[in-house]
């Protein structure tokens, strides 16, 4: 089984494209969103065409493939746009054996996490960079940002397969793996 997980996309339809065309190369059994899908957020300058319907449409046709959680620009508005859930603010997911605690980030995160359990690996988006470090009883993982990426790092998302987390850029090469 193999997972995909994105986040911050904040409505660029050339990134989102982008990922799109990653996810049916991939062909990942589900595409995990970490928020912050359509709105660019007023910290944030407009990412590269910005088209927040565009990407609603694009997501809307692969819907039964998405498990989205809230990131801190989402909102009901965009429920509204979108065919699946997206403003729960926190799941969790059982793969290979292994708990994964998926929430954007903003609140509970990196050095504030949520109450889990010992060997979870926590997924967060929100601060656009990627990463992966190990703390006392848990994973923090990060894929980075879709189409704002910060300091310096690519525009990327993470692909888990056979215990293994690999960080690729949006053209699909590797640059960082993990193995579990």
């Amino acid at each position: 089984m193999k997972l995909m997980i994105a986040s911050d996309i904040h409505g660029s339809a050339y990134y989102c494209r982008e990922l799109i065309e990653r996810f049916r190369l991939e062909k990942p059994e589900k595409l995990i969103l970490l928020g912050d899908i359509l709105y660019h957020g007023p910290r944030n300058a407009l990412p590269k065409d910005y088209n927040p319907a565009e990407v609603a449409e694009m997501l809307n046709e692969i819907k039964d493939s998405i498990l989205a959680i809230r990131g801190n620009c989402d909102s009901e508005v965009d429920q509204m746009m979108l065919h699946f859930p997206i403003l729960s603010d926190s799941a969790l997911v059982y793969f290979e054996g292994r708990e994964f605690y998926l929430t954007h980030g903003h609140n509970d995160g990196e050095t504030n996490p949520p109450p889990i359990t010992k060997g979870t690996i926590l997924l967060c988006g929100h601060t656009h960079v990627p990463k992966c470090q190990n703390y006392d009883g848990y994973i923090y993982v990060n894929p980075g940002s879709v189409s704002i990426p910060k300091e310096d790092s690519p525009h990327s998302y993470i692909v888990i397969e056979d215990s293994t987390i690999i960080w690729k850029d949006i053209n699909g090469n590797v640059y960082m793996r993990r193995e579990l």
